[in-house]
């Protein structure tokens, strides 16, 4: 199997990486450049410049690697909704808005490399898979904060609104992804403005 270029300056920063650090880095690398299927526990290690043992003393499983490896993927998107949260306290329109920015602000990354969820229930068919199910487990819990910043926002139906804004925030992954949609970060915000505006209760009076 022929592994992709890695990123520039990466073997000097992943150097300085404990081994399971570079384990995950490696794991990221393979997994988004050529699939969870297609890389093999070997593949990993020699990108992280250690050896099948070494992994397996980390990660007793590929299937454990690849769960911790969407657990720290899911932290940044919860990391990121708490910014957003604490950036605009008790305002949940600019709570939904930066939500949509931060997503719009990550659709050029994913357009290069793909969105790590996406791919990874493509290449795990199990639904009953742990990282399938943190995946969904991961989805509900952001659908559910946005829902409750969609009720600080005045919206009249905040759960159906929360739907409608994440069906805008996943399709604008995979339209970056597949390329079907330019300006698809500008398209993004100005859509869940809309939806926004649409979904808010009219002014008393």
């Amino acid at each position: 199997m022929t592994s992709s270029p890695p990123r520039p300056g990466r073997d000097s920063r992943v150097a300085r990486l404990p081994p399971r650090e570079r384990i995950l880095d490696a794991a990221e690398e393979l997994f988004l450049s050529e699939g969870i299927r297609a890389v093999g526990v070997q593949a990993i290690a020699e990108r992280a410049k250690t050896t099948k043992m070494a992994l397996y003393r980390h990660f007793a499983t590929k299937d454990a690697l690849i769960e911790e490896w969407l657990r720290i993927v899911a932290a940044g998107y919860v990391a990121a909704l708490d910014q957003v949260e604490n950036e605009h306290a008790g305002d949940g329109r600019a709570q939904v808005l930066g939500v949509a920015r931060f997503f719009a602000e990550g659709l050029p990354e994913v357009a290069r490399r793909g969105c790590p969820f996406v791919n990874s229930v493509a290449g795990l068919p199990d639904p009953a898979h742990p990282a399938r199910r943190l995946i969904a487990e991961h989805k509900a819990r952001q659908r559910a904060r946005l829902a409750a910043m969609c009720e600080r926002a005045g919206a009249r139906e905040p759960d159906e609104l929360s739907a409608e804004i994440t069906f805008l925030l996943e399709g604008a992954q995979i339209s970056a992804q597949n390329g079907s949609v330019d300006r698809a970060g500008d398209r993004l915000v100005a859509a869940v403005t809309a939806v926004l505006d649409r979904g808010a209760e009219s002014p008393a009076g």
